[in-house]
């Protein structure tokens, strides 16, 4: 599975949508996400379109592991060290709006738990 045509990832992935792009490989891309929920807010995403984590996992789990690999760096970049949150929302219900698995690096303020 490589991309989906109505969706907005892989529209920003094939670069008819433009992304402030903070990290990319051959596999995953990483940009700021448009509406953020912390100082930093970067969206992980595999460039091949899966629609959640499970479902990267069964298909391609080493771009699973590049994802959070990825998320590690982007963390390591944005000076956030070891002090950030790793969020993948799995369905509606969790606050899935796209779905196309996407990694969220969230950092730069402290965080409660349970999350909302």
């Amino acid at each position: 599975m490589t991309a989906a045509e109505d969706c907005l990832f892989c529209k920003i992935v094939a670069g008819d949508i433009p992304a402030d792009v903070v990290h990319e490989s051959e596999t995953v891309l990483a940009f700021r996400d448009l509406n953020p929920q912390a100082p930093t807010h970067v969206l992980v995403i595999p460039r091949s379109h899966h629609a959640n984590a499970a479902e990267l996992g069964e298909a391609a789990p080493a771009t699973l592991v590049e994802l959070v690999s990825a998320a590690a760096k982007v963390a390591g970049d944005e000076g956030l060290g070891e002090q950030y949150r790793l969020v993948f929302n799995t369905g509606a219900d969790t606050g899935q709006t796209v779905f196309h698995t996407h990694l969220h690096v969230l950092g730069g303020r402290s965080f409660t738990w349970p999350p909302g």
